[in-house]
């Protein structure tokens, strides 16, 4: 084969810039208002970066990151041997495994029984009521939480002492205490968490249905083989993102409903870390816990990724 002639390739070269030179002229606006998205990430994502310092510190506030004594690997150490990492790490798994296994398929299925409901009023007025405790915070949440489940007076437990049961303190028990936690994180985020399939449903070729509904197919069948396999792309992405997050379960929700009764099943490295690092001012170790949640979560995506693009159901990048 001939070589390709330099001046040839730097025409080509010099046309492709033209071109892209010609594209933001003409998207100009698009580019100015990707400016604040950008400025946002910067500011906020990256440029807090340079606090992983921090973890490798015996940090003072009062002398600042630069003027902090280098320790190294030290509070890693100290997070390792710590007598109750192995019960942190454990039930920090434990409880995002549960939140995996029931509150990831439900936003589906909210998802699919919404597209199929031939109502509208009423399908809006049921968006409307599964969207609704999103908005409301952790605070006011744990306050409805702690009334409807306390022993006294509780609306549930007024409810099992007719169908003659024993009132159950289920915050102060070890026993159903993850149970209450996975339950009213599945009350708050799985309307908003339907809002993404809703979407990729609205996105399937309506003429796939109507040739489903001419063949004689039932609306079972329609959504075993042209709705699932048609939002399987959004589920694998959405699970990658939600495996990244596996060590992560949040702190408002398990800070304003845990006590010392239930540290043993419900403390986390979010609370561990608050009693710890913070209260104590620990910041140094602290920050160690927070890069540790951060590293075993990029392992997690990148490693889900590879899985899912080995096995053809593509993946986030």
């Amino acid at each position: 084969m001939g070589k390709e002639n330099p001046v040839q390739l730097n025409k080509s070269s010099i046309a492709t810039v033209k071109k892209r030179k010609s594209y933001m002229q003409q998207n100009i606006w698009l580019y100015i208002f990707l400016i604040p998205g950008l400025v946002y990430f910067i500011v906020f994502n990256y440029v807090p970066l340079y606090g992983i310092v921090i973890a490798f510190q015996d940090f003072n506030p009062i002398a600042g990151i630069a003027g902090s004594k280098f320790v190294g690997l030290e509070n890693f150490r100290l997070l390792f041997q710590s007598d109750n990492f192995k019960s942190i790490f454990r039930n920090s798994i434990w409880i995002s495994v549960l939140r995996l296994l029931w509150g990831f398929p439900i936003p589906i299925f909210i998802a699919i029984i919404l597209n199929e409901i031939q109502m509208k009023k009423f399908c809006k007025f049921s968006q409307t009521v599964l969207y609704m405790p999103h908005f409301i915070s952790w605070v006011v949440l744990a306050g409805i939480i702690v009334n409807l489940l306390s022993p006294a007076n509780g609306g549930v437990n007024k409810f099992l002492e007719l169908l003659g049961h024993e009132p159950i303190a289920f915050l102060q028990s070890e026993k159903y205490f993850r149970s209450v936690l996975v339950i009213s994180d599945i009350w708050k985020e799985a309307g908003w968490g339907a809002i993404v399939y809703i979407a990729a449903i609205s996105g399937i070729d309506v003429e796939m249905f109507e040739a489903a509904k001419m063949d004689g197919a039932t609306v079972m069948q329609k959504i075993r083989y042209i709705t699932l396999p048609s939002i399987v792309p959004t589920i694998t992405v959405l699970f990658i993102l939600r495996l990244g997050s596996l060590l992560r379960n949040g702190f408002e929700q398990i800070f304003m409903l845990y006590n010392p009764l239930v540290f043993k099943v419900a403390d986390v490295f979010e609370t561990y870390t608050y009693r710890i690092g913070l209260k104590q001012g620990q910041f140094g170790f602290a920050t160690a816990v927070g890069l540790f949640q951060s590293v075993v979560g990029f392992a997690l995506v990148i490693t889900t990724n590879k899985l899912s693009k080995k096995y053809g159901e593509g993946g986030i990048w």
